[in-house]
């Protein structure tokens, strides 16, 4: 691989983990923000998931974007957006204000995360390809987990305006490092598609949000019904417009090609699986464990390690040997079983979560690169944005539906259960002071945090209605944590008997639509 070909890899996963690691990273600072910006439970939802929901509508227009204006441009725009998006949040004073700069920052990650890939699929030689790749998701799958980590230490010892000035600071050096690398797009890109464009936002911003609050609001909320179903009929909507449009913003004629198809569904599988276990099992170590922020994120380091190693070996073994099959249904099974068994066994002990974890990262690190390779392989060379943009909506929805399922059968299973130590703690603190024991009874109520939280607030001589309330949270918040993760392990394993029979061998289809796809390859950038 020529020293040119290394850098523009090099350049573009540092701006991709910029992307995956802001999408984690304020899991670790949200107490904090909450505490100083007065911000509503409502509004720490937001200030999280403004970000995912933006991105993820953004994904394909800023794709196509790319391919017609120019990669390296599109991606330079975006980074200007997501630095200033970054470091406006450190001047803000309300929690809608830092939700409004949450929302510029996903805007300029939509432009920067399709580009990233795009760029690598279009500069990187054919036979190089396919390493290049396996590095580009290996940093994009361990990017959370990196976001977890820096956050962590930042909070450690400063205040939480550390963690965007930090984002900002990233953002700038990566922008004078994009203007080292070379550009490439679409020749001949034809008329934009904005109906296409307008019909995909409103389709895939309908079924995140709805996937996202339904935990927090039921799903048989009238708004998250009309969210999933709207977006849902919208996706169809999209699907007969781009048929018959004669230059559509996506060929869905590309989900006839069975490995596209097979990469786009084994990315979401890996999303949710990922998404869903880090949404448990950080709660777990903090609540259960009594983990700090940071120690939580360096228990998470066997992931990054399984991944990073097994996306290599994923990816050769496919494309060498033909055994697209293979890998996927392997990958997406040995992630089942890690899955499965958190919540088959008592996990009492890190030691337990670490060796399950390492199990589910050999899994996603096996299957992580293949996917995203059987996307690109098999998308038209002009058309590399577009492509990497179903790769990283695969991604969203996937880590979307993880956390939608995750939290709904916590927060339901937590509510069945915790009903007798909210009473005993209502029934003795009512005595002493009404109004606070109502504030306690709605907090034991809530979540597992906001009783461990009731419980650490009271005086030393309630030491015994504190550990009442510490063990009841505890025991209503175990039995729907194995649960979830039960039920996210069987969609794994469906998912891998499936990909097992729909996915094809070869990485590249032998159908024409692939091979009028591969006869155009690029050279490297001059």
């Amino acid at each position: 691989m020529t020293f040119r070909a290394a850098w523009l890899i090099l350049i573009s996963c540092a701006a991709v983990s910029l992307v995956v690691a802001a999408m984690a990273a304020l899991n670790t600072a949200l107490p904090d923000i909450a505490a100083e910006t007065g911000a509503t439970n409502s509004q720490m939802t937001w200030i999280l998931d403004s970000y995912t929901l933006i991105l993820a509508a953004l994904l394909l227009p800023a794709g196509a974007i790319g391919d017609r204006l120019g990669r390296r441009g599109v991606l330079l725009i975006g980074l200007i957006v997501f630095g200033v998006g970054s470091l406006a949040a450190i001047w803000v004073d309300t929690p809608n204000q830092l939700i409004i700069t949450r929302l510029v920052a996903g805007a300029g990650a939509a432009l920067i995360m399709p580009t990233t890939l795009s760029l690598i699929t279009a500069g990187v030689p054919r036979e190089r390809r396919a390493i290049a790749i396996s590095v580009w998701a290996a940093v994009a799958g361990a990017g959370a987990i990196a976001g977890f980590f820096v956050t962590g230490v930042l909070m450690n010892y400063f205040h939480w305006h550390s963690v965007f000035i930090t984002f900002a600071a990233s953002t700038l050096a990566v922008l004078v490092l994009v203007l080292t690398i070379g550009t490439s797009k679409d020749d001949a890109p034809g008329r934009f598609d904005v109906i296409g464009s307008l019909t995909s936002m409103a389709a895939v911003a309908g079924v995140v949000f709805g996937l996202m609050e339904a935990p927090h609001r039921g799903w048989s909320d009238p708004w998250i019904l009309v969210c999933l179903i709207g977006g849902v009929v919208l996706i169809g909507v999209f699907i007969v417009v781009e048929h018959r449009r004669d230059e559509p913003l996506l060929d869905v004629d590309l989900f006839r090609n069975r490995a596209f198809a097979s990469g786009s569904l084994s990315v979401s599988l890996q999303f949710l699986a990922s998404f869903g276990m880090f949404f448990l099992i950080l709660q777990q170590l903090q609540l259960v464990f009594g983990y700090s922020p940071l120690k939580s994120a360096i228990a998470l380091f066997p992931m990054v390690v399984g991944v990073g190693v097994f996306a290599l070996v994923g990816n050769y073994v496919a494309v060498r040997f033909h055994s697209l099959r293979f890998v996927l249904a392997i990958g997406i099974g040995i992630a089942a079983i890690g899955v499965i068994a958190l919540g088959v066994f008592d996990i009492d002990v890190y030691w337990k979560v670490g060796v399950m974890l390492s199990v589910c990262a050999v899994g996603i690190g096996l299957a992580t690169a293949p996917s995203t390779t059987a996307i690109m392989s098999n998308t038209p060379l002009e058309n590399q944005g577009v492509g990497s943009a179903v790769n990283d909506t695969a991604r969203e929805l996937g880590a979307a539906i993880g956390i939608a399922l995750a939290g709904s059968i916590m927060a339901a299973g937590y509510s069945d259960r915790i009903g007798p130590t909210a009473e005993a703690a209502k029934a003795q603190l009512g005595a002493v002071d009404p109004h606070a024991a109502t504030v306690a009874d709605e907090a034991i109520r809530g979540s597992m945090a906001g009783a461990v939280k009731v419980s650490e607030q009271l005086p030393p001589a309630a030491s015994e209605l504190a550990d009442h309330i510490a063990a009841g949270a505890r025991a209503a918040f175990e039995p729907p944590l194995q649960t979830s993760f039960l039920v996210l392990g069987s969609v794994l394993a469906v998912g891998a008997v499936f990909l097992g029979w729909f996915a094809p061998s070869k990485v590249i289809a032998d159908d024409e639509s692939a091979a009028a796809t591969t006869e155009r390859e690029s050279e490297p950038l001059a």
